[in-house]
């Protein structure tokens, strides 16, 4: 493993155990200084803090937040089993 595959680990780690933001599903790849998240999070807050997760663990990284907001209200309407 190189040296960005295993702080891609421990931020995916941070983002995973962190109260503020518990998310399994959002990727991190890194590249250099930079790190890319991408996945879907179910509100802004949850998407932005996962920046500021970021910030406080690896502050010398450039992030690129790609995560997007998907909600995950309860479904409109019944579904038609054929």
């Amino acid at each position: 493993m190189t040296s960005e595959q295993y702080l891609a680990a421990h931020l995916r780690r941070a983002v995973a155990e962190d109260p503020r933001t518990a998310e399994l599903g959002v990727r991190v790849t890194v590249r250099g200084d930079h790190v890319l998240l991408s996945g879907d999070v179910a509100c802004e807050q949850r998407r932005a803090a996962l920046e500021e997760v970021l910030g406080e663990v690896a502050p010398e990284l450039h992030v690129m937040n790609d995560v997007r907001v998907v909600p995950a209200g309860e479904p409109m309407g019944e579904e038609e089993l054929r």
